[in-house]
């Protein structure tokens, strides 16, 4: 296990393209196969994570084609621009082709999802109303501890024959039935939930519609919906028909927001940082982050504003802010359910006591990070509680420093790289080789903006 030290920095300066966007690689590989044609697919995450999921739909019949390539935005600088000049850093992201088995001619396999929990979650939905077939979805020891009944539950609904150790645990067994269509009332809001029953509605006799008790990120209907499915979405609820084939065009993966939001946090943090985050995907159901940091005090300006497939784009400008604490919970939970870690680590900078409630999903991630996110900060010097839902974290001004173990919790071990530049100390992440789930560039990113 890597043990990687983080001295306490100078600023952080300069450009960066944070990686493609992991929710939308999955989808985009997955949707992809589903059809029957060649498809592009620009800007693919390049990580472990992804590369499990065109590795699924190879095993399920599909032919895939990766080249390695850089896939920059075109760039100008806004009139009158005081910033960092022009100078892109990033690691390259992949173009896939991949050519689709079809809706409804998937062969029976053995899957491997590796840590890949978007993968276990969505797939199964596709699965389930095939005619016939076999498939077992399993993954290494972080993945067998995920629980999966989230999904079964509905899929059983719709007439799904589903096995799992315990009942909720994978190896997951996938027996291909015929599916009726439903109205599922979800208890939590869960975007992997909601896309594994509305991909199974794609097979289903009659229609299908998931209610939320708030809205949770929405990358798989707009794909959908452009992939050529019947997708209607009203309030917290979004309904979908069967349909015999889909075709969906070339795709064009944004950076992740979610990756981004780790130099978004040291931008903040860090004295005199000034970094330019560019073609960051600022779809409304994924930036809670910002309106939160927004709400602390940060000021994260977005320009070069465009749309690319339905999905909006944006380039950001993050530098240091004084932050006061705040309230978060309620239906901006799932909006920056993966970012929460991080906003407790800028909580623990700010002024005041911040509180983070309804988040009891964090406890079904990688690790319980309600757990591993109070044991990492405590372990810095922060005073932080946790609650059965979420923390209580009162704000110090700043973190001492030490060692953290990433629990093999990629957000983890990226949270500590973060702590480490903005402690007095520095701080020793124990496992950092888990960021290469996610985002295997991440530590020549940061020294790139270190280094300007």
């Amino acid at each position: 296990m890597s043990s990687t030290r983080f001295a306490p920095s100078g600023r952080l300066y300069g450009w960066l393209r944070p990686p493609a966007d992991k929710s939308i690689s999955h989808r985009a590989a997955l949707i992809a196969a589903m059809g029957e044609e060649e498809v592009l697919i620009d800007g693919y995450l390049d990580a472990a994570d992804t590369r499990s999921t065109l590795q699924a739909v190879e095993a399920l019949g599909a032919q895939t084609e990766a080249v390695t390539r850089d896939v920059w935005m075109a760039m100008g600088l806004p009139d009158g621009w005081d910033g960092p000049p022009l100078d892109l850093h990033g690691t390259p992201d992949l173009s896939v082709r991949v050519r689709g088995v079809g809706l409804r001619k998937v062969g029976p396999a053995e899957i491997d999802v590796g840590n890949a929990g978007t993968l276990l979650r969505l797939l199964p939905g596709w699965l389930a109303g095939q005619e016939d077939g076999r498939w077992t979805l399993d993954g290494d020891d972080s993945i067998r501890r995920r629980p999966v009944d989230r999904i079964a539950v509905p899929l059983r609904e719709m007439g799904a024959d589903l096995s799992a150790r315990e009942d909720r645990l994978p190896p997951l067994e996938v027996h291909g039935a015929p599916l009726q269509g439903i109205t599922y009332e979800m208890p939590i809001a869960s975007a992997q939930v909601k896309s594994c029953v509305l991909l199974a509605g794609l097979l289903a006799e009659g229609g299908t519609r998931v209610i939320e008790p708030s809205p949770s990120r929405d990358h798989t209907e707009r794909m959908l919906m452009a992939a050529g499915a019947t997708v209607r979405r009203e309030g917290n609820s979004v309904a979908i028909r069967p349909v015999e084939r889909l075709s969906p065009g070339p795709l064009v993966v944004p950076a992740d927001i979610s990756s981004a939001a780790f130099f978004i946090v040291a931008s903040l943090l860090v004295p005199d940082s000034d970094v330019v985050l560019a073609g960051v995907g600022v779809n409304p159901t994924r930036t809670g982050l910002l309106t939160i940091l927004e709400r602390m005090g940060a000021s994260v300006e977005q320009f070069m504003e465009l749309n690319e497939g339905g999905e909006p784009i944006a380039t950001l400008r993050v530098r240091p802010a004084p932050l006061q604490a705040t309230e978060v919970g309620g239906a901006e939970i799932p909006l920056a359910i993966d970012e929460l870690p991080l906003v407790a680590l800028a909580a623990c900078f700010a002024e005041g006591t911040t509180t983070i409630r309804d988040a009891e999903e964090l406890r079904r991630k990688e690790s319980d990070r309600i757990e591993t996110v109070t044991a990492a900060l405590r372990a810095l010097g922060g005073h932080v509680e946790p609650t059965e839902d979420g923390m209580v974290i009162e704000g110090t001004g700043g973190l001492r420093g030490g060692t953290i173990d990433s629990h093999g919790d990629h957000r983890i071990a990226m949270l500590g790289a973060v702590a480490g530049l903005a402690s007095k100390e520095g701080v020793e992440v124990v496992g950092m080789d888990a960021a290469a789930v996610s985002y295997p560039g991440f530590e020549s990113d940061l020294r790139s903006l270190l280094a300007s």
